[in-house]
């Protein structure tokens, strides 16, 4: 995995909504965005790790975890309706144009993921590598099928997902999945082409539900609390 150069992309902007500071808020004692930091120095497919940032305690408290600050993000694109896709794509356009370095793979890692762990991003890379992807996304498998989902029209309960023949045993339902926003693995190239990490030929990398976790409001600190704590407090 050694032989191609894997640049790990964490995005930790300072402002949250649901969870104040929420990207180092502290879960079980650790701030929150260690967690991502961990996994991916751990995993053995990832050359370089950075975090694209435009808050300065969270650059500090990166770079004591180990991980490289190379730049910081401007505010602008550090807003609630910045698309993802920008930060990536700036954070490959500034290392490219000011340290000259242009991965071959790149893997966006979410700090709000706290229970990937490292086997995940190295399984999801393989995949990538070995594949015909554009890009190969985490997902896990819905829980809550559609098919016992409805919707509310003129008073009235109306299926969600209209279907000609009704499928009554729930072990008959076709399987379905989520993004589950822990991992995405593209090249720089493709994401400058498409211009999104849900585009073009998608392939899935499952994982199960329990690792599946994506933190958005006080509820799920407080259920990733009680997961980790049932692994010993670690993700590795």
């Amino acid at each position: 995995m050694r032989s191609i150069e894997v640049l790990g992309i964490i995005p930790a902007r300072g402002g949250s909504k649901s969870i104040p500071r929420k990207n180092i808020a502290l879960l079980n004692g650790r701030p929150l965005i260690s967690y991502t930091i961990r996994a991916a120095q751990q995993s053995r497919s990832i050359s370089r790790l950075i975090v694209s940032t435009d808050d300065s305690e969270i650059a500090n408290i990166s770079a004591a975890l180990g991980a490289e600050i190379p730049f910081m993000r401007p505010k602008e694109l550090a807003q609630d309706s910045t698309p993802t896709i920008e930060v990536v794509l700036h954070a490959l356009d500034v290392l490219e144009s000011d340290h000259s370095y242009c991965p071959d793979v790149v893997v966006l890692l979410q700090p709000t993921s706290p229970l990937r762990n490292s086997a995940d991003i190295d399984h999801a890379v393989s995949i990538f590598v070995s594949s015909e992807a554009d890009v190969v996304v985490s997902v896990s498998r819905v829980e809550e099928h559609p098919y016992n989902m409805y919707r509310i029209e003129g008073g009235f309960l109306q299926p969600l997902i209209e279907r000609d023949i009704r499928i009554t045993l729930r072990q008959n339902y076709p399987e379905i999945y989520r993004l589950n926003g822990a991992i995405y693995v593209s090249k720089p190239q493709t994401l400058r082409r498409l211009r999104s990490f849900i585009a073009g030929r998608l392939v899935p990398y499952i994982m199960p539900r329990e690792r599946s976790l994506d933190i958005d409001d006080p509820t799920d600190m407080l259920y990733a609390s009680v997961i980790l704590r049932s692994q010993g407090g670690l993700n590795c």
